[in-house]
């Protein structure tokens, strides 16, 4: 079906708003991120996306739902249920990667205006922090999983920012998961050294 058309039926338009959005972001970063813009991306009219998007923050938090469901796929694939000290590294490395594969996407999942009842992103959000609690409590049996599940999405969310801002040197792959690898290991230790029973 022709974009120009205008002619989409239910869901499509929404389906080519939000790619839309993402080919903007890929561009642009959010700066350039408006209903308008996406109308315009998408060959709708100006009003189309309002069909499916009340505003701006609506419509972010349509594309960092889509972004978390992506991050939760790739912490999956690099381990499913991660409970040793390699294993976590893994996953903080998959978290990172993501990051820097993604910087637009990343920083609209967290450092963007959203709208905090859109039951798309909450649902991604909380699947995300669920998958979280899930480690914590694999491979620290007996910690607090509340905690220790904000402990370690800190240390490793904390690692991709300063990763992506520059503060660390992101310049090859390899360096990126020695460090992040270094950092969940540290933990790890730091755990042990502390009297917690971590699986290893």
């Amino acid at each position: 079906m022709s974009q120009a058309s205008g002619t989409y039926h239910h869901g499509d338009l929404r389906a080519a708003c939000l790619r839309a959005a993402r080919e903007l972001l890929e561009e642009d970063g959010a700066a350039g991120l408006s209903l308008r813009a996406v109308a315009r991306r998408a060959g709708v009219s100006a009003a189309a996306p309002y069909r499916h998007f009340a505003d701006r923050d609506a419509l972010v938090s349509a594309v960092a739902a889509q972004g978390y469901r992506e991050l939760a796929g790739h912490l999956a694939a690099a381990h499913p249920s991660p409970t040793t000290p390699d294993e976590l590294a893994a996953v903080a490395v998959a978290y990172v990667r993501f990051a820097l594969d993604r910087p637009a996407l990343f920083r609209v999942m967290f450092a963007e205006p959203c709208d905090p009842d859109n039951e798309e992103r909450v649902g991604a959000t909380t699947a995300i922090s669920e998958y979280v609690h899930g480690i914590v409590r694999g491979a620290f049996p007996g910690a607090d999983p509340d905690v220790l599940s904000t402990t370690v999405w800190a240390l490793v969310h904390g690692l991709a920012f300063l990763h992506l801002d520059g503060k660390l040197d992101a310049s090859t792959p390899e360096g990126v998961a020695d460090r992040v690898r270094a950092a969940v290991r540290a933990l790890f230790t730091a755990a042990v050294e502390g009297g917690g029973h971590v699986k290893g």
